[in-house]
């Protein structure tokens, strides 16, 4: 059943979002060790990390399609934010990846760190900047509502994760939600969904 775009909320659906988009970082970590702590815990530890937030993530879909949890985005004004991907990677992995963890006091410093910028993204609607995404060929774009004489309309935004290279405007598009501003468009769950057009 089709419904109105939901206002903020889904906060924990988010965090676990924005932990998923950290997972190549706990694969370089664990890959690359850590003096300080034994390794089989270490390990261990940076496997939960990647698990559990994807798993959160796939269940979150599923849902979604089992409950045909969606919402229709009505396209204005389109944009691609596949920049925003190379920015996560080398801005955000890498220096995280490059940090020093030898030290209880600089492992202690990386944590923080990161769970600083999971709250920023988080707080930001960051969430849908995943590289599981990228690699699976699907692409991301924030969607404008068209505007009208409604003064809040045109105003909220929407992210779409698609495998289509090209959005036009005038278009509804019927997608599943993944959060309160995030939709998939995708066949994972083998169900079907639609695009109408005007």
């Amino acid at each position: 059943m089709h419904q109105q775009l939901p206002a903020e909320g889904m906060k924990t659906a988010r965090l676990f979002m924005v932990m998923s988009s950290f997972s190549p970082l706990f694969i370089l970590w664990a890959i690359r060790g850590n003096g300080l702590i034994p390794e089989h815990c270490f390990i261990g530890f940076c496997a939960f990390m990647v698990i559990l937030p994807n798993l959160v993530l796939w269940l979150r879909y599923c849902a979604a399609c089992k409950e045909k949890d969606t919402g229709v985005i009505n396209v204005g004004r389109v944009e691609d934010h596949r920049d925003h991907l190379l920015v996560y990677l080398f801005a955000m992995l890498l220096p995280f990846y490059t940090a020093d963890l030898t030290s209880l006091r600089e492992l202690l410093a990386a944590l923080a760190a990161l769970g600083f910028v999971v709250y920023l993204f988080w707080h930001l609607n960051l969430h849908y900047m995943n590289i599981i995404f990228a690699i699976k060929g699907y692409r991301v774009f924030t969607i404008y509502p068209p505007v009208t004489d409604n003064p809040i309309a045109g105003k909220q935004s929407q992210v779409l994760i698609t495998r289509r290279v090209v959005i036009l405007p005038g278009e509804h598009i019927i997608a599943y939600s993944l959060s309160d501003n995030v939709y998939f468009e995708g066949d994972i769950c083998h169900h079907s969904h639609s695009t109408l057009t005007e």
